[in-house]
């Protein structure tokens, strides 16, 4: 069984990562009581010390609109916290699986976006992840990078799903941007396809990669549908309309990527199989979450 060291375990992916990742060797768990990732020299000890085969970077700042007000701490954890564990995974010769996200586009495409297309986030957040990207790419020849979107659970301090539960159980009338699309992704689905590629992590196969849930959506689209699954597994809503409202309607700190449809037919390459379509993964997760 191969040692594998999971930063981020109590993260909504890292918690996942935690149950799907047995299969596949010995997994450490660091989430924050255990490591500061602002703390270089006990990122590169934890790593020395452990002598991992495989190390997973789940840990990320994400605090999306934060980060335009505390661009140093998010570069930090996301951008140089990342070159350390990088640097750390070359002395031992560690695989190192990272994830990333769309952010890293400026969403002014029409069509899914593939790997090699050109970055430009609009964002620190995406900014500092496309940092992270490309310091992996520099240092390691030996990585994968996982580039995801829309990500929800039921693990975490909150995401999208979560908040549209909440409000709406408090309120009768929402309104949800409906000029932004992508591909709502669970967690679940994200840490089980990071399993799977564990028998495929060769030099060969090294590189970035995109996987999201299959299909695509609105916001408001996404809103909808949680609300319509709640409903049918018994869960009380008081919301009786959903309003469909643009970007500009909903100004946020941070610029959003407008189009950030991932193609993942690289992935779908390498592991043969399919991403289930969004809804299919949100009325499961739902089942879960709520009964």
């Amino acid at each position: 069984m191969k040692k594998i060291l999971l930063f981020g375990s109590d993260g909504q992916v890292g918690r996942e990562l935690q149950n799907t990742l047995v299969s596949s060797g010995d997994v450490i768990p660091l989430n924050r009581s255990v490591i500061d990732l602002t703390e270089a020299d006990r990122i590169h000890q934890l790593i020395l010390e452990s002598q991992p085969e495989i190390i997973v970077n789940a840990a990320a700042y994400t605090a999306v609109d934060k980060a335009e007000t505390e661009p140093e701490l998010a570069m930090h954890v996301n951008a140089i916290a990342t070159e350390i564990i990088a640097e750390a995974s070359k002395k031992i010769d560690a695989f190192l699986i990272h994830i990333s996200t769309d952010y890293v586009f400026d969403g002014q495409g029409s069509v899914p976006y593939q790997e090699t297309d050109i970055t430009h986030p609009l964002s620190v957040y995406g900014k500092s992840k496309l940092a992270g990207e490309e310091s992996i790419a520099s240092i390691l020849d030996n990585y994968l990078i996982l580039r995801t979107a829309w990500v929800y659970g039921k693990y975490g301090k909150g995401n999208f799903v979560k908040t549209m539960l909440r409000l709406g159980g408090e309120k009768t009338e929402i309104s949800v941007v409906a000029d932004q699309i992508g591909s709502p992704t669970w967690a679940r689905d994200i840490a089980e396809v990071i399993g799977k590629t564990i028998p495929h992590l060769t030099s060969q196969n090294t590189g970035i990669y995109h996987y999201t849930n299959s299909g695509v959506a609105s916001w408001y689209d996404f809103a909808m549908a949680i609300f319509e699954e709640a409903e049918n597994l018994g869960l009380p809503l008081k919301v009786e309309r959903v309003f469909p409202i643009t970007t500009s309607e909903y100004p946020t700190p941070a610029r959003r990527p407008a189009y950030s449809v991932l193609a993942s037919g690289k992935l779908k390459k390498l592991l043969g199989s399919y991403p289930p379509h969004w809804r299919q993964s949100l009325r499961k997760m739902l089942k879960e979450f709520l009964l």
